[in-house]
């Protein structure tokens, strides 16, 4: 799957790259039709711990999914946009399933 990962307000490290590609390419386990995905990543200037956004726009055959999340770090962020994009492609799966 492709990834296209932007950075704002910062410099986004090739480890970071590398996770998230990894993260990403679990999806494809459950949904084998992705097309791409597009994260970007966010520092928001801010004096709390929370400040970093982690926003994922999924593209499948027909439709777009779209999770945005507010962490400490842009690892956990990561993976709870993972997470959820995992349950949405299942319920997406189903209800294909369904109309065969």
């Amino acid at each position: 799957m492709k990834v296209n990962l932007q950075s704002v307000n910062f410099n986004v490290d090739q480890k970071l790259v590398d996770f998230t590609q990894a993260k990403l390419d679990k999806l494809e386990n459950h949904f084998s039709r992705i097309i791409h995905a597009d994260v970007f990543l966010k520092v928001m200037n801010t004096s709390s711990k929370e400040n970093k956004i982690t926003e994922i726009l999924l593209s499948v055959p027909g439709d777009e999914f779209i999770i945005k999340k507010i962490n400490k770090s842009f690892e956990e962020g990561v993976d709870e946009c993972v997470s959820s994009l995992e349950r949405q492609l299942r319920k997406r799966k189903e209800k294909l399933n369904a109309h065969v």
